[in-house]
């Protein structure tokens, strides 16, 4: 995929895209010379209306890992079903280590989660959610787990009319 085509995707939702750096890792090397350092940047998208993406890149500048942790954001955009401003159903969804519980929550709760998985929610405009992490605290696994979670959710009339059942 080209650049152009990257940026015809992220164009594709018709939003301006609010990015977020989650985490940033140095990592070091010991060579002849002394030591080398590397990075690590953890970055998600999101618009506010149930587009979001995420992306994960390494470079040996801060600021090179961040903006090509922003282009592979922005090529990997999914969207997720909504039921107003909470989410359709409660879910467990486990990656890797990462084991992560979202319940539908009234409206006015608020966004109660951890920081990683709070930041995924917000981005992508859910207002009212319960969240617990159970498993790992490895950021990348959380966020993966939050996403996948999000992209599992059905909307239930939806559901039951390809079913050919009514609610």
């Amino acid at each position: 995929m080209t650049k152009q085509e990257a940026k015809r995707r992220a164009e594709d939702f018709g939003s301006e895209f609010e990015e977020k750096v989650l985490y940033i890792n140095r990592c070091s090397k010991v060579v002849k010379g002394g030591r080398k350092f590397s990075f690590s940047a953890l970055v998600i998208i999101g618009d506010g209306q149930g587009h979001i993406g995420f992306g994960f890149a390494k470079a040996n500048e801060v600021s090179d890992a961040i903006r090509k942790g922003t282009e592979a954001a922005r090529k990997n955009v999914l969207t997720f079903e909504m039921e107003g401003t909470t989410i359709p159903h409660e879910i467990i969804v486990e990656w890797d280590g990462a084991k992560v519980l979202l319940k539908p929550a009234p409206e006015g709760t608020g966004v109660i989660a951890g920081s990683k998985v709070r930041s995924v929610l917000e981005l992508g405009g859910v207002k009212d959610v319960v969240a617990k992490s159970l498993g790992s605290s490895n950021p990348l696994n959380q966020v993966r787990a939050t996403i996948q979670a999000l992209t599992s959710l059905r909307n239930r009339s939806k559901n039951l009319a390809a079913r050919g059942l009514s609610a």
